[in-house]
């Protein structure tokens, strides 16, 4: 038996800065909580002894630049810039030299959230899937090369909506650092290329609405934009 029912849609892919062959991701996981200021405006307290994830679908994956529409099911839609990266080899149970080695490039990313239904879904002690893995949540930049981008250490890591800036901090404050998230997701998991890591937002998370336009950014890797549109 061969082909498929329905037509097979495309790999998800992220650009790389300056190169012509793209990065095809298979799966997204994301750092909750990993800045306190953050945790702080959620009215929650941050784990220091060990990071925590949720996931979103390649398939929600859009590029930089994209316009959408503002989803449906929601009046809180929010914003959290982050600090992404893609993995280039192989881990599992890593030490922090391999897990260093691993990390093949870097990006902004926006992890755009139905705030309201991930709250509803905190106080049922539910899955955030409908909150946080919806069309369009995870918006990623073209990304730079970990050896071009050089060690994270306390780059500014901002947000403006409509030219206003809303989040501003540096990466610096991140609880848990790119080394310690993969030693830590390599105990449950067979990591590696097409695996992409969004590591958490600062605070400053906010509403958006249709007309919107958000641009993000990173000291020494390509902003993220996204214009929000009317609803469906």
């Amino acid at each position: 038996m061969s082909g498929f029912l329905f037509p097979v849609p495309p790999v998800p892919t992220i650009a790389l800065r300056g190169e012509s062959a793209a990065y095809a991701v298979s799966r997204i996981f994301c750092v909750g909580r990993n800045y306190a200021a953050h945790a702080a405006e959620m009215g929650v307290e941050v784990d220091r002894e060990a990071p925590f994830y949720f996931t979103k679908s390649p398939a929600h994956l859009v590029p930089s630049g994209v316009t959408l529409p503002y989803p449906p099911g929601t009046d809180d839609y929010h914003h959290e810039m982050e600090l992404a990266f893609a993995l280039g080899a192989p881990l599992f149970r890593a030490s922090r030299q391999q897990a260093s080695a691993a990390i093949l490039a870097y990006g902004c990313a926006l992890d755009m959230t139905r705030r309201d239904l991930q709250g509803q879904a905190k106080n049922l002690r539910r899955p955030w899937d409908l909150g946080k893995d919806f069309e369009g949540a995870a918006v990623l930049a073209e990304m730079t090369r970990a050896a071009d981008f050089g060690p994270v250490g306390a780059q500014r890591i901002h947000l403006s909506v409509n030219g206003q800036i809303r989040q501003q901090s540096d990466l610096s404050l991140m609880i848990h650092d790119c080394v310690d998230v993969l030693v830590h997701l390599s105990k449950f998991y067979h990591l590696g290329p097409g695996d992409v890591i969004l590591t958490g937002t600062p605070e400053g998370v906010g509403a958006v609405h249709p007309g919107d336009v958000l641009e993000g950014g990173i000291d020494g890797l390509a902003p993220v934009r996204l214009t929000i549109g009317a609803a469906d």
